[in-house]
């Protein structure tokens, strides 16, 4: 199963380029729908060969599979496939985002409790169904009180506006799109307590244990972390490449600007709580047991960020 999905995922991106220049060029398989992905696609890292592909499954496919170098991808992706390449490490937080589910009021939905027998896209294996889990957990509910919809991020807007659905769980610009589509039918629903996405870049230790391609990825790292601070000081000149790159209006990335920073840095001890909390959902996910806390601590490789001076 496993390896048919490896396989799927794949062929969505048959045509990009992958054969490996002789240098330490490093190929970074980078999820061309999201605006987390900013930082890769608004100046060129020295260094760096970005391959833009459909989602951050496929990004993490490339990795596992060897075909990429790093990847980007949420902290679910990396407990996702941390199994099947248990050399997969984070050494990176690129950005860091509120997520939003959006209703329709005609449906009845006014807070997270109204979901109760609802119809609830998500997309299965991705931040989105965790997002929609920790929501309802944190009124008493779970996916069995609901009707859940299989449905990916760019079908969501539509399918609610045409009530196909009632509600979408799901990342930016989606939701935005949704709210848009909706008019004064609309409903945000959001929770402090909630998930809250940390999307990172991830690598393996064949990188890292490579001279030349560890000082390649520590030089990008901080290439990175220039073009973070110049997104966070002032993002208006860059939001039109953005806006090309991942096919989103300015004015939608505008919108939602505000629930983005782009810190460029590695808070172990954060990022270890949330994989603790979040391996439960992943280890049922997947049908396997519940890593302890010391091993999903090796999935964070601070080195990179201490040598790039973070």
């Amino acid at each position: 199963m496993q390896r048919r999905k490896l396989l799927q995922l794949l062929a969505v991106t048959a045509a990009a380029p992958w054969v490996r220049a002789a240098n330490a060029e490093l190929v970074v398989a980078v999820n061309q729908t999201t605006i987390e992905s900013a930082p890769f696609f608004i100046r060129n890292i020295p260094g760096i060969r970005v391959v833009p592909v459909a989602n951050g499954r496929a990004a993490s496919a490339l990795l596992v599979s060897g075909m990429a170098d790093a990847a980007t991808g949420s902290e679910t992706q990396a407990l996702l496939n941390s199994v099947a390449q248990p050399d997969l490490r984070i050494v990176l937080t690129l950005a860091e985002c509120h997520y939003r589910m959006v209703a329709r009021r005609s449906a009845g939905i006014h807070g997270i409790i109204d979901l109760r027998g609802k119809r609830v896209a998500q997309t299965p294996g991705t931040s989105s169904i965790y997002f929609l889990v920790d929501m309802l957990r944190l009124v008493g509910l779970s996916i069995d009180d609901i009707t859940l919809v299989t449905m990916e991020g760019p079908d969501m807007p539509a399918a609610l506006a045409n009530k196909q659905i009632d509600a979408m769980a799901m990342w930016e610009p989606h939701a935005q799109n949704a709210i848009d589509l909706l008019g004064a039918d609309y409903m945000i629903l959001m929770h402090p307590s909630a998930y809250f996405e940390r999307f990172n870049l991830n690598t393996t230790t064949g990188v890292l244990n490579n001279p030349e391609r560890r000082a390649v990825l520590v030089s990008a790292v901080k290439a990175i972390r220039e073009v973070s601070h110049q997104l966070e000081l002032a993002p208006a000149p860059f939001l039109p490449v953005l806006s090309q790159a991942i096919n989103t209006p300015v004015k939608t990335i505008e919108s939602v600007w505000s629930q983005f920073t782009f810190p460029a840095r590695l808070n172990q001890t954060a990022l270890q709580e949330i994989l603790v909390k979040m391996e439960p959902w992943a280890a049922e996910v997947a049908k396997r047991n519940i890593r302890t806390p010391d091993v999903l601590a090796r999935m964070i490789d601070a080195s990179i960020a201490k040598e790039a001076g973070l």
